[in-house]
Order: structure tokens, then C-alpha cells, then sequence
């Protein structure tokens, strides 16, 4: 019997990760197929699993990479196949979405589908901005509409002249290349035209930014800023608390555009940090990590690994290859022996901790040479050690540890190679609009981001988590505005407040 498809019409919220739903995050995981448009976060698409088709249908008002009833004809013929499909929508898929006419099209065409609300950028924009689109001591109504038509056409649908007597605030999105007019007619039907008025764009992300003015002053405003959309209006007396009560606006790394360069897979705990500090945070992974060359002398040396005195990781991704690889083989954590664990950096200790994998020898500085030294308290002469590492790496630990008597094997359990994919457009992000700052957390980082041939921004600079990705950034010509003090992503954390000076 062939399977049945079904077609999840998921909001995928107004772009803070944070606020998609757990039943949307669901769909996204078990989703054979995903149709995705340009208001989605690009963060969604991390959470596909292997092998999921991924289809952008992004639109803008004048820019589509996908008519709208050939998206129809999309999702009810990869149902038809028997697929999962999620169609994520950027807010709720029934606030200006066109997710009713996307399941009147699947009901009709006789498939299964189930309508996944998201939470709506005309609520949250203004949230993030401080306003509170109702308020006692302003309105008990809210009235929400598209700005997305031509208001001085005479087949308007928009009721002007209902909207401009109707009490209460008014929200509107679509709405910022009609914004003239559409205050105009706000005006021209008994609208105060010192009515205040707000506009969010990119409401609730990193690139969020605010204006305020009134009826008869926001369109000069934003001509004069080059605001652009995406962005949610409020109009009313409830954009005063926004002196108030502003709160997404005056966190300490607000308004600065930061580049994370780590793999994909890592990139998320640097991401979290800086953003939470109010970051525009833009994840550029330039690497991506894969099996070593040789996996089956990898495989026969995870198998031995119980014969060894010592195990020394270097880095958190040889620590997930090693154990993924070991729990394959083995179903028995006492198979790994007694050796002794040294690791290089908390973020090793960390990962060796998922494992329920305890550390022995931790350095004070989390490089190659201070594991060396830290070894130098230990005795190893005639020890069998084994060094979990990637392809390519500075032989430091392995011929210090031999320096020092130890029988030393090394255990290649990955390759660093240049990520060939760019789902979320970051690098055209990067040429058009600059950053303040790009940070890079390994010499590979720096190498293979210089690889890529983008210009460096203006006025942008580089931070470095240590000093051999510092000394990498010198040799290719960009030496580090800061290095870390601690060689870790919380001191790296550190350093770019302290270097922002916030």
C-alpha cells in the first residue's frame, strides 16, 4: 500500500528563531519536502533532516521565484506522491499569507493537510519595537490591514474612510512602498495627521530597526533613511509607550552586524550568544567537517582504544566522531577501557561530558602547546597515547608527547573542507551590505573565508579566538582588531563586548 502525503502549512513566525512553535519545528524535522519563501528565517532549514528536497519560492512584491499557482501546483503534486510537505510561510500562513487560497487549492485537489498558525509579525513587530498595539489608557480595538494595493486605484478594496474614523490602533504590513499615499488618504478621510506612527523592519531579527513620526511626516522620514520593507506600521496613540517601554532596541550589541564563520553544526552556540546581546548576527560557514581519507584506519583505531594509556581530544568535533564511531561498534562504554582522557579547551570537556566521558587533564590555555606543557606534570615515558584530531592540524601535541617518551598514535577522525552551500544567501548579504565585524575561530576558518574572494567589508575587522588563528589572519594579510583572551566562544564573547566596549 502506498503511503499517503499530507501538507502542513507552517508559520514560520516573524524571524526570531525563538518564537516559531513547537509543532512548526516538528514538521520541519520530519518534512521530506520543504517550500520555503524569503520572510522564513534561514535558521528553519537546519532542522530538515538528511535528504529533504528543499524548495525556495521566495516572494517580495515585485520579485517572484515562484508564481503563486505554480506553488500551488507544487505542494499538492509532492503530496500526491506520497510526500510530508511543509509549506512554511514567514508569520502566520492566514494573516496576508495566502494560506487559504494554498488549502482551498490542496482540499480541492482531495489531499490531506493540516494549518500550523504562527505568530504574526503585526503583533510581534510592534512588541519588539514597545508598543503595545492595545492599551488601557489608549484603544480596546485593533483593526489589522494590507498595504499591499494601490489606495488611489478606484477599485480599492480598502475602506479608507471606515479605517481613518475607526477608533483604535491600526496595523498594517506591505505597506512601505505605497507609504505616501497610503498616509494621505489616512488624512483625506479625518485622519489627525499628527497621529503617531511607527514602522518595524525586519521586526523581532538582528537587522530590526524602528522609525517614528506622524501622519504627515513618516513618508518623508523613511524616504529620507531608504526605509525599506519588509516592515510592520502601527498607527496610533499606543507608538508613546514606545519611549517607555523600548526594549528589544537597547541591548548592548544592538545595531552591529557580526559574521559567524563556523561550520554550520557549531555555529549555533556563537550565534545564540550574540545575538541575545542584540547581535545582526550572520552565519557564513566557509567549512564543513567530513570523514577522514582513510575510515578504516580510523575504524581500527577506535576499535583499539581500550589498549591505549592515554586519549587526547583536541577539539570537540573529534570528540563526537570518535564516540559516534565507537558506539557503532560497541554497545558498552566499559569496551573504551580505563585510559586516561586529556582534552584541549572547556568546549572539548563539554562535548566529552554529552558522552558521559569524564577529563583528566585539562591545560590552563587551551592550545596545543599548553596541553603539551600541562603534560609535563604527568608521566608518560614508554605510555601509549592516542591524539583524536583532524586531517590537517599542527603536529604540536604529538611530538611534544613523543619528546617526552610516550608512544604516540595519531587518530584522524575528520577532514576540514571548504562548505560549498549557501541556503540563506549569507554570502550576497555579506557583499551588499558589510559588517561590522567577522569572527574567526580557527586558522581553517580564516583560510578557507579568504578562499571565497569576498572583498573586505568596509570598516568592518576581524576577531580571532587564539593566537594560531590570529597568527593565520596576519600571513593572509587581515591581522585581528582583538584576540581572545580565553581561546574559547565565551572569551571570544568577552573580547568583542570588551573591543565594542559594551
Amino acid at each position: 500500500m502506498s503511503k499517503k502525503g499530507i501538507c502542513y502549512l507552517v508559520g514560520a513566525g516573524p524571524g526570531d528563531l525563538g518564537l516559531v512553535t513547537l509543532r512548526a519545528k516538528e514538521c520541519i524535522e520530519f518534512a521530506d519536502v520543504l517550500v520555503y519563501d524569503a520572510l522564513s528565517s534561514g535558521e528553519l532549514l537546519k532542522w530538515t533532516k538528511p535528504g529533504c528536497e528543499k524548495i525556495y519560492v521566495g516572494k517580495r512584491a515585485k520579485d517572484h521565484a515562484l508564481p503563486q499557482d505554480q506553488i500551488n501546483a507544487l505542494i499538492v503534486q509532492r503530496t500526491k506522491e506520497g510526500k510530508s510537505v511543509v509549506r512554511l510561510k514567514g508569520g502566520d500562513p492566514m494573516i496576508f499569507g495566502r494560506g487559504g487560497e494554498e488549502a482551498a487549492e490542496l482540499a480541492e485537489a482531495g489531499v490531506a493537510f493540516e494549518i500550523v498558525p504562527g505568530i504574526s509579525s503585526t503583533i510581534a513587530g510592534p512588541c519588539y519595537a514597545g508598543i503595545p498595539v492595545t492599551h488601557r489608557d489608549h484603544c480596546s480595538q485593533l483593526t489589522i490591514f494590507t498595504g499591499h494595493e494601490d489606495p488611489t486605484k478606484g477599485e480599492s478594496s480598502i475602506d479608507y474612510e471606515s479605517l481613518a474614523k475607526a477608533p483604535g490602533t491600526k496595523v498594517f504590513v506591505m505597506g512601505v512602498a505605497r507609504l505616501r499615499e497610503i498616509c494621505e488618504q489616512f488624512v483625506k478621510h479625518g485622519a489627525d495627521p499628527a497621529t503617531p506612527i511607527a514602522l518595524t523592519r525586519w521586526a523581532t531579527t538582528g537587522a530590526h530597526r524602528t522609525i517614528e513620526g506622524t501622519l504627515a511626516t513618516i513618508a518623508d522620514i523613511a524616504e529620507k533613511q531608504n526605509f525599506s520593507s519588509p516592515a510592520v506600521a502601527v498607527i496610533g496613540n499606543v507608538v508613546k509607550e514606545r519611549a517607555k517601554i523600548s526594549w528589544f532596541e537597547k541591548r548592548p550589541l544592538f545595531g552591529k552586524r557580526i559574521i559567524v564563520t563556523r561550520t554550520r553544526e557549531q555555529a549555533g552556540t556563537l550565534s545564540k550568544e550574540l545575538s541575545q546581546l542584540g547581535a545582526d548576527v550572520v552565519e557564513l560557514p566557509v567549512i564543513r567537517i567530513e570523514d577522514p581519507v582513510d575510515k578504516l584506519g580510523f575504524a581500527e583505531l577506535v576499535s583499539s582504544a581500550h589498549e591505549y594509556d592515554w586519549l587526547v581530544f583536541t577539539s570537540p568535533n573529534g570528540v563526537s566522531r570518535f564516540f559516534d564511531a565507537f558506539f557503532s561498534i560497541h554497545d558498552d562504554a566499559r569496551c573504551l577501557g580505563k585510559p586516561k582522557i586529556a582534552a584541549i579547551g572547556p568546549g572539548t570537556v563539554k562535548k566529552l561530558r554529552e558522552y558521559h566521558i569524564g577529563c583528566d587533564l585539562l591545560p590552563e590555555t587551551f592550545v596545543a602547546e599548553g596541553l603539551v606543557e600541562a603534560f609535563k606534570k604527568e608521566d608518560i615515558e614508554n605510555l601509549t597515547v592516542m591524539v583524536v584530531k583532524p586531517e590537517v592540524s599542527r603536529d604540536v601535541v604529538s611530538m611534544g608527547l613523543q619528546a617526552m617518551g610516550a608512544i604516540v598514535d595519531d587518530c584522524i577522525a575528520y577532514r576540514t573542507v571548504a562548505e560549498t552551500e549557501d541556503p540563506t544567501g549569507a554570502v550576497a548579504r555579506l557583499r551588499e551590505e558589510g559588517a561590522d565585524l567577522i569572527t574567526f575561530t580557527s586558522a581553517s576558518t580564516a583560510e578557507h573565508f579568504f578562499a571565497l574572494g569576498i572583498p573586505w567589508p568596509e570598516h568592518c575587522v576581524a576577531g580571532s579566538i587564539g593566537p594560531v588563528t590570529s597568527q593565520a589572519l596576519v600571513e593572509l594579510g587581515q591581522p585581528p582588531a582583538f584576540e581572545a583572551k580565553q581561546h574559547d566562544i565565551p572569551g571570544l564573547v568577552k573580547a568583542i563586548r570588551h573591543y565594542l566596549k559594551v
